[in-house]
């Protein structure tokens, strides 16, 4: 929801407050502690007071220096504060640093978006190596983070510039992982946590454990781990369509779910000599959802031949002949990602450095939705007061839960699946010479195999085929006696359906119609939603970075060679006399082209405490799978015909952009700075329905309405950052433990559409995702073995889809506040507490203004408590 000035000043001092309240009730902990860049843990030499392990101010303090030293424009977070955080993905954790806010599916972190711009102008490496994302349906190329525990990282770069050697796949930013080297530490040690909590929503469960262990020496390094995270939750969703007159549907929705991650991890380091070291390291990753729908939809407008009848507006309504459908579904969503990596690093005394990575990644994203679709047995009468639109309260008459028509129900098999496998070869090498000046290149190669289709939602099966097969499924007997737990107002009760028994006597009915020949499970994906994709890209580069006093200056070109081969099939369908008839074309496009992209990173250090930056680049992104599949269905029965599938000629995205900042390094380990960046774009995407003008898919079609991605013109993306942070050490103690860090990103942009098939030009179209404003603070406090964080965030209104015309649905703004609270018993043990949401959003999207809602969600706050330790 949209937040006012007054709202943040009051979340600001509510803050304020519980920061002072712990720093009153922490005077009497023990003895002042002694922070410093020392291994924490340890009492200090004059007394038994503890150090904190892994302090808030000793990751602030590495993060800091770390982003001194870049010779590009970038922001770094260091491991531990991630642990000071209730985050349990790297998406979340992400999220704390300048410019960057989060995308959230269902409440929980999935997606990240550097300076508000759209998720895919982000790209990601792990290690080194770049991988690429895949979301459902292979729609986009964003990298789903939710994926990637934030336990497994010893550091998250966010480089908003570019260097040669970093992949031109980075419109606003590359984010590089870093998973724990086997030689970071020397000896045996062991490091973990175990948490349990709830849902305030529901109160289901969450439950974290996570577990790092290895043994080093100077030559011989082992690492294994693994970590556990589990919610329970509920959310409340409204959905809401509406025409001049007032809402045309009432969609009436809450989710049981399931969330897991899990991520296994191993490597092995060797130092093969004082110059060489080896490793090999292999990762496991996942996302699981397990998903019960429970939904009703209530039509207020009816068909033209059954109309609904009675006034009906925009704050109220008192209708008959309103029909209803229950809408039901146990579906599986899964996410995963075998990373195996093998490298080697060189470095001798002569200034000479090599490095070397060989990589395979698998990702693979499916989803299985089978959703029965069932109609009242009868219209009922409705009538509602929508004063607050969000929430509409409805009064029923004619209505009963357990009086669905089952002959009349169907199921919709709808679902998808998409799988990469990449192989991925990287050189570096790079000779640093006394006069200051370093040389380096290198090259790499990637060969992705892409198989999948986009979300079909199709086939659908009438249930009574149950009759005929000996499974025969009442709809009407899954009704539970359990009560909806909404925090939302109704106006009218309704009780929860037995999805997990409904999926699993669906699945019988499907298997005995699929024996009986009444049921085809491979008619379940079109094959006009298939693709087959192979993409190769070959890159060199060169670059060179002078050091000259405080002057440093790195420029570099990058060569890069792509191809793809993209295969489908089209369906075409046809009038045969009363029939319809449909007719298969496989077709193949291939494409191949050559890209230079130079970068331009100059670092000058004013004084000792200044630091200026200016920066510029070309950079590209890449259409994503699903967009540019060959395969689509044409409709030659309809007048004009109509079109929906991929668009193989679509054109990467290409931006020119320039960077600049001015950085300043406080005598208390803090920093004041400033950066402000523009990037120029061609070709935008853009989804929506046009004309196609051109014959591509078979004679006589150019006049055909196509539904697919769409390149822009002339697209721009400005903003402006400011971040401080500071440790208040010149305080007086107890207040000296004191410290905080915030940052506010003003961000604006657009892109235009072109006129296409008797459509007008359109102007300054929004980008999806980009919010004019996102704020991130937090306050904190250590000492006394007592560390306290209290978070804050806060984004404005963006676009999340963009319709026809310029329309589209718009995410309102909202504010998240999360409380972290440690206390180190002793050198090896902390226990925790992490509160999150603690705002309990209402998540809206409208139509229009937020007048019109189009969509309200919420899922609660939630709790965790537990115990680290490191030994």
């Amino acid at each position: 929801m949209s937040v006012s000035s007054g709202s943040i000043v009051r979340r600001t001092l509510l803050c304020g407050a519980a920061v002072v309240s712990i720093v009153s009730g922490g005077s009497a902990m023990a003895q002042q502690a002694v922070q410093s860049g020392a291994d924490a843990g340890a009492a200090t030499e004059d007394s038994d007071v503890l150090i904190v392990t892994g302090s808030i101010r000793q990751s602030q303090e590495a993060s800091i220096n770390a982003k001194r030293r870049a010779l590009n424009v970038a922001d770094i977070a260091a491991a531990d504060s991630v642990g000071r955080f209730p985050d349990q993905n790297s998406a979340a954790a992400l999220a704390r640093l300048p410019a960057v806010a989060v995308q959230r599916d269902q409440g929980q972190e999935r997606y990240i978006q550097v300076r508000g711009a759209p998720n895919r102008w982000t790209s990601v490496s792990i290690d080194g190596v770049p991988l690429t994302g895949v979301d459902e349906g292979g729609d986009s190329r964003a990298f789903r983070f939710d994926a990637v525990p934030a336990v497994m990282l010893s550091q998250m770069a966010v480089n908003k510039s570019i260097t040669a050697d970093m992949q031109a796949d980075a419109v606003v930013a590359t984010i590089d992982l870093e998973t724990y080297s086997p030689m970071d530490r020397e000896g045996f040690h062991i490091t973990g946590d175990a948490g349990y909590g709830f849902m305030e929503q529901g109160g289901g469960e969450q439950r974290q454990g996570s577990l790092r262990t290895g043994w080093s020496s100077d030559t011989f390094g082992v690492m294994v781990g693994g970590s556990h995270y589990r919610r329970k939750q509920l959310t409340d969703n409204r959905e809401f369509s509406y025409d001049g007159e007032g809402p045309t549907a009432f969609d009436i929705r809450q989710y049981k779910l399931e969330r897991w991650n899990n991520s296994l991890f191993a490597g092995i380091e060797v130092a093969a000599s004082q110059d060489l070291r080896l490793f090999a390291k292999g990762i496991f990753t996942e996302f699981n959802d397990n998903e019960q729908r429970n939904q009703y939809v209530f039509d207020l407008v009816g068909e033209e031949d059954s109309p609904v009848t009675g006034p009906r507006g925009f704050e109220s309504g008192d209708l008959e002949g309103v029909s209803v459908s229950g809408r039901y579904n146990f579906g599986e969503y899964r996410n995963r990602n075998y990373i195996a990596t093998l490298g080697g690093d060189y470095q001798n005394d002569d200034g000479v450095t090599a490095e070397m990575r060989l990589n395979y990644t698998r990702t693979k994203n499916t989803s299985v939705l089978p959703l029965v679709i069932s109609p009242h047995a009868g219209d009922v009468s409705l009538s509602y007061d929508a004063s607050d639109p969000r929430f509409p309260v409805i009064s029923l008459d004619g209505f009963d839960q357990s009086n669905f028509a089952t002959g009349s129900s169907i199921m919709m098999d709808a679902r998808q699946e998409t799988v990469v496998d990449a192989y991925t070869g990287k050189f570096d090498i790079a000779k640093e010479f006394d006069s200051g000046l370093t040389l380096s290149g290198g090259l790499y190669y990637v060969d992705r195999d892409i198989e999948g289709n986009n979300f079909s939602f199709v086939n659908r099966v009438a249930l009574a085929y149950g009759d005929y097969v000996g499974v025969p499924m009442d709809i009407n007997s899954y009704v539970t006696s359990e009560a909806w737990d909404s925090q939302f107002p109704l106006g009218f009760t309704l009780n929860y359906v037995d999805n997990v028994g409904m999926r699993a006597d669906l699945d019988d009915l499907v298997a005995a119609a699929t024996k009986a020949e009444l049921f085809n499970p491979a008619a379940s994906i079109p094959v006009s939603d298939l693709y087959d994709q192979k993409e190769s890209n070959f890159s060199a580069y060169a670059m060179g970075t002078l050091e000259a006093d405080r002057l440093t200056i790195n420029g570099g070109l990058r060569l890069e060679y792509y191809k793809m081969t993209n295969s489908g099939t089209t369906i075409t369908e046809v009038k045969d006399g009363d029939d319809t008839v449909e007719f298969l074309t496989p077709l193949t496009v291939k494409n191949d082209y050559t890209d230079f992209f130079p970068s331009l990173n100059i670092r000058y250090e004013a004084t000792d405490d200044i630091v200026l930056r200016l920066a510029g680049q070309r950079s590209v992104s890449r259409p994503a799978y699903g967009a540019i599949r060959v395969g689509a269905s044409v409709n030659r029965t309809t007048t004009p015909g109509s079109i929906s599938g991929g668009n193989p000629y679509l054109k990467p995205e290409y931006t020119w952009g320039l960077d600049a900042s001015v950085e300043y390094y406080l005598p208390t380990n803090g920093i004041l700075s400033v950066s402000g960046f523009y990037r120029w774009v061609d070709n935008p995407f853009y989804s929506r329905e046009e004309v196609i003008g051109t014959d591509m898919y078979g004679e006589n079609t150019s006049d055909f309405l196509y539904g697919a991605t769409f390149n822009g013109e002339n697209g721009k993306l400005y903003g402006l950052e400011f971040n401080f942070q500071n440790q208040f050490e010149f305080l007086p103690s107890p207040f000296d433990g004191l410290g905080f860090q915030g940052n506010v990103t003003f961000l604006g942009g657009d892109f235009d559409i072109p006129a296409s098939g008797g459509k007008p030009a359109e102007q300054d179209v929004a980008f999806q995702g980009l919010s004019d404003t996102i704020a991130n603070a937090s306050l904190y406090y250590e000492k006394y073995g007592f560390s306290a964080r209290v978070s804050y965030q806060w984004r404005s209104d963006w676009l999340d889809t963009l319709g026809g015309m310029g329309s589209g649905e718009y995410r309102q703004g909202y504010e998240n506040l999360d409380v972290s609270l440690r206390y180190a018993i002793n050198e090896n043990l902390t226990v925790f507490a992490d509160m999150a949401n603690l705002t309990d959003e209402i998540y809206v999207a409208y139509a229009g203004t937020p007048n019109t809602p189009t969509e309200v969600e919420q899922i609660g706050s939630r709790y965790m408590f537990g115990l680290r330790f490191d030994y």
